[in-house]
C-alpha cells in the first residue's frame, strides 16, 4: 500500500475513534444519572432532560450538518465539530448546575451530529466504491460497538473515579481526531456551493426533534398520553411538510433542495436506509432490556452488567469487519438477509431467558445477536452510501444517519411498551396498599425495593417472574422485526447492488496524487 493509502486508513481510524466517543456518550450517561442527581441537585424532570437534550440535538442537527459540509467544506465542519465536542465535554464535566449541564449537553449533541455525518461523508471522498464496503464494516463496527461499550466504560469510571471523567475522557479522543483530520483528511465540498434551504432546515430539524421527543415521552408515559401524542403528530406533520417542500424545490427549475430526492430512485439507497434502521431496532432489543435484567434480576452492579456485553461486542466486530468479503462472494442481498437471520435466531433464543439462566446461555445468544447485527447493519449501510457522489455526500450521509437515529427511539418506545404491558399484567399485587402497588407497577427496581422492604418473598418472586416474561416478549418482538428485515432484504434488494467486488481496483491515482484529487471539489 502506498503512502496515500496508509494516510487514508489512519484518517479512518481517527474518525472511527471519534464516532465511538459519541456513541459512548449516548449510553454512559444512564449509569451516571444517580450520581448526577446528587451532585447537581437535579429534579426528575431535569434528569430526563440530561438524556433527552442530547438525543434531540443529535436528531435535529443531522441534515443541517450535512448541508454545511457540502457548502463550506467537510474538513472545516469536521474540525469545528471536534473542537466544539471537546469544549462541551469539559463544560459538562464542570457544569455548576443542572440547567448549565443541559445546555452543554444540547450543544454537545449538535457537535456530535456534525461529527457523525462528516465522518461518514468523508468516507465517500477518501475511498472508492470498491473500497467502501470494507470501510463501512470498520466504520459500522466503531459506530455500533460504542453502544454496548458504554455500560462497561461508564461502570468502571463511576466505580473508581470522579463522575466528570465520564466526559473528560472525550478530550484525548478529540485531540487525536484533530491531529488526524489536520494531517490526513483533504478539504472537500460540492463544486457548486448549495444554497441554504432555510425552510427545509427548519422543517426537518423541528420535525425530527418533535418526533424524537414524542417517542421519548411515549416510552415514559405510554402511547396515549398527550405529552407523547401531540409532539409525535407535530413531528410527523413537520416531516411530511418537509418532503413536500423538497419535492417542490426539486421540480422547480434552478431549485436547490436540502436533500436530493432523486437519491430515493436508487433501490440500494432507499432500502439500505430502511433495513439499517430496522436492524438497529432489532439489536436494541438487547441494549434496552438486558441492562435492567442484569441489574434488577441478577443483582449485578453497573460494571458487572457491562462486562456481560462483551460477547455481543465480540460478535458485532466478527460480523461487521468481514461483511464486505462475504458480500463480494454471495452478494449484498444475501449478506443482509443472512445477518438479520442470525440476529433473528439470537433474539428468539433470548426470549427463553429465565431469572436463573446461566452466564453461558446469556453469552451464547448475545454473541449471535452481535454477529447478526454487525453483518446486517454494516452491509445495509454500505449499500446505502456506496452510490453517493462526493458532490452531495454530506446530505446523503446525514439522511442515512437521521433515519438510523430514529431506530433506537422507536425501539425503546415499542419494546418498552411491550415489556411494561407484560410486566404489569403478570404481577400479583393482592393486598398491597395503593402507593406500594403503584411503585411496584412503575418499574422492576421499584418492585424489588418494595418487596424487600415488606420482606415478602412471594412479591419478590412475582416481580422477577413478571419482568423476565416482559423481557422475553420484547425479545420476541425484536426477533420478528429482524426476521421481517431479512425477508424484506431478499424481496427488495438487487442481487448485486452497487457493492463492488473485492477484486476490483480501488482508486486509480497518479503518483503523488492526493487521493481525493480525482473527486470534484477536493483539495488538501
Amino acid at each position: 500500500m502506498n503512502e496515500l493509502g496508509a494516510r487514508r486508513w489512519w484518517a479512518l481510524g481517527a474518525l472511527v475513534l471519534s464516532v465511538m466517543a459519541i456513541g459512548l456518550d449516548q449510553t454512559v450517561l444512564n449509569l451516571a444519572l444517580p450520581t448526577l442527581a446528587t451532585s447537581l441537585k437535579a429534579s426528575e424532570s431535569e434528569l430526563q432532560w440530561f438524556v433527552t437534550s442530547y438525543t434531540l440535538a443529535l436528531a435535529a442537527a443531522m441534515l443541517p450538518a450535512g448541508l454545511m459540509g457540502d457548502r463550506y467544506g467537510r474538513k472545516t465542519v469536521l474540525v469545528s465539530a471536534l473542537v466544539v465536542f471537546g469544549v462541551m465535554s469539559i463544560a459538562c464535566a464542570y457544569a455548576p448546575s443542572a440547567p448549565a449541564f443541559i445546555a452543554a449537553r444540547t450543544v454537545l449533541g449538535v457537535a456530535g451530529a456534525a461529527l457523525i455525518v462528516m465522518s461518514l461523508s468523508v468516507v465517500t471522498v477518501l475511498f472508492s466504491e470498491a473500497e467502501r464496503p470494507r470501510v463501512m464494516g470498520i466504520w459500522a463496527a466503531g459506530n455500533f460497538l460504542a453502544l454496548p461499550l458504554g455500560p462497561i466504560v461508564g461502570g468502571y469510571v463511576l466505580a473508581h473515579f470522579w463522575w466528570g471523567w465520564v466526559f473528560l475522557m472525550n478530550v484525548p479522543v478529540v485531540l487525536v481526531g484533530l491531529v488526524a483530520a489536520s494531517l490526513f483528511v483533504p478539504q472537500s465540498s460540492s463544486v457548486r456551493r448549495p444554497r441554504i434551504d432555510f425552510l427545509g432546515v427548519t422543517l426537518s430539524s423541528a420535525g425530527l426533534a418533535a418526533l424524537m421527543y414524542g417517542l421519548v415521552q411515549a416510552g415514559e408515559n405510554g402511547w396515549g398520553d398527550p405529552s407523547a401524542v401531540v409532539p409525535s403528530f407535530i413531528g410527523l406533520a413537520g416531516l411530511v411538510a418537509f418532503f413536500l417542500w423538497e419535492a417542490r424545490l426539486t421540480a422547480r427549475p434552478g431549485g436547490e433542495p436540502l436533500i436530493d430526492l432523486t437519491l430515493f430512485r436508487s433501490r440500494s439507497f432507499s432500502w439500505g436506509i430502511v433495513l439499517a434502521a430496522g436492524g438497529i431496532f432489532g439489536m436494541f432489543g438487547v441494549l434496552f432490556t438486558l441492562p435492567q435484567y442484569l441489574q434488577a434480576i441478577v443483582g449485578l452492579d453497573a460494571q458487572g452488567a457491562g462486562v456481560r456485553f462483551l460477547p455481543a461486542i465480540a460478535g458485532m466486530a466478527l460480523g461487521a469487519i468481514p461483511a464486505d468479503r462475504i458480500a463480494s462472494r454471495i452478494g449484498p442481498k444475501f449478506t443482509v438477509a443472512l445477518g438479520f437471520g442470525v440476529l433473528t435466531v439470537g433474539m428468539f433464543a433470548g426470549s427463553f431467558m429465565t431469572a436463573q439462566s446461566s452466564d453461558g446461555y446469556l453469552s451464547a445468544w448475545t454473541f449471535l445477536v452481535g454477529i447478526g447485527a454487525g453483518m446486517g447493519l454494516a452491509t445495509a449501510a454500505s449499500i446505502a452510501i456506496v452510490e453517493l457522489s462526493a458532490e452531495r455526500s454530506g446530505v446523503g450521509a446525514a439522511l442515512l444517519q437521521a433515519v438510523i437515529k430514529l431506530g433506537p427511539a422507536f425501539g425503546a418506545t415499542i419494546l418498552g411498551s411491550v415489556l411494561n404491558s407484560t410486566y404489569q399484567g403478570r404481577l400479583h399485587l393482592g393486598g398491597l396498599p395503593a402507593d406500594a402497588a403503584g411503585a411496584v407497577e412503575k418499574s422492576v427496581f421499584g418492585g424489588i425495593a418494595v418487596a424487600r422492604q415488606l420482606g415478602s418473598p412471594q412479591l419478590l418472586d412475582s416481580v422477577r417472574t413478571a419482568f423476565v416474561a416482559g423481557m422475553d416478549d420484547a425479545s420476541k418482538v425484536a426477533g420478528v422485526v429482524a426476521l421481517a428485515a431479512a425477508v424484506l432484504a431478499l424481496a427488495v434488494l438487487p442481487r448485486r447492488a452497487a457493492v463492488a467486488q473485492e477484486g476490483e481496483d480501488a482508486v486509480t491515482e497518479p503518483a503523488g496524487s492526493t487521493g481525493a484529487a480525482a473527486t470534484p471539489g477536493v483539495t488538501m
